[in-house]
């Protein structure tokens, strides 16, 4: 698996950046991206645990030094299918592809995993999410009624993936 990727379309072009695994002192920068959360904002020992795991792949978007997202995918052993559970970009960095370069790199690294599906939940109100996941060709499967601390409704998002080449 790669540690590093560097998407090389035109939307990358565009907007340089650095899309890489995270690392163990990554930490705190996603502690503070979480806070962008409205609700079900992780811990530090989270974030640390989903660092050190093997069922975890935590990807981080870098832009002139500083993370600017990051994005955390799971799986579970015997299973075919790749879940991200966390995605965020910080307000100053929305606009510049680095959620979509972050999600290719998680298809890619989960498809190297054996992984025949992405999953997702997404809060049912968030629509620029649900709009960036339906063009990365994510369909809604089902609605979950109260799935977020706050109370907020959620969605479930599958896609398949590709197999890996």
């Amino acid at each position: 698996m790669a540690d590093a990727v560097d998407v090389t379309d035109n939307a990358a072009e565009q907007a340089p950046g650095l899309i890489r695994r995270a690392r163990l002192d990554d930490a705190a920068a996603i502690l503070a991206l979480e806070a962008i959360f409205p609700s079900d904002r992780m811990t530090i020992r989270s974030i640390r645990r989903f660092l050190r795991v093997p069922s975890a792949s935590v990807w981080i978007a870098e832009r002139d030094g500083s993370v600017v997202g990051n994005l955390i995918w799971l799986r579970r052993a015997g299973s075919r299918a790749a879940r991200i559970y966390s995605v965020v970009v910080a307000p100053e960095a929305r606009g510049l592809k680095l959620a979509q370069r972050m999600i290719a790199a998680m298809e890619s690294d989960a498809a190297n995993a054996g992984c025949t599906t992405a999953t997702l939940e997404v809060r049912a109100d968030n629509a620029a999410a649900r709009s960036l996941y339906a063009r990365l060709g994510y369909a809604e499967t089902r609605t979950l009624p109260g799935y977020y601390d706050d109370g907020a409704d959620g969605l479930r998002l599958e896609k398949a993936l590709l197999p890996a080449r």
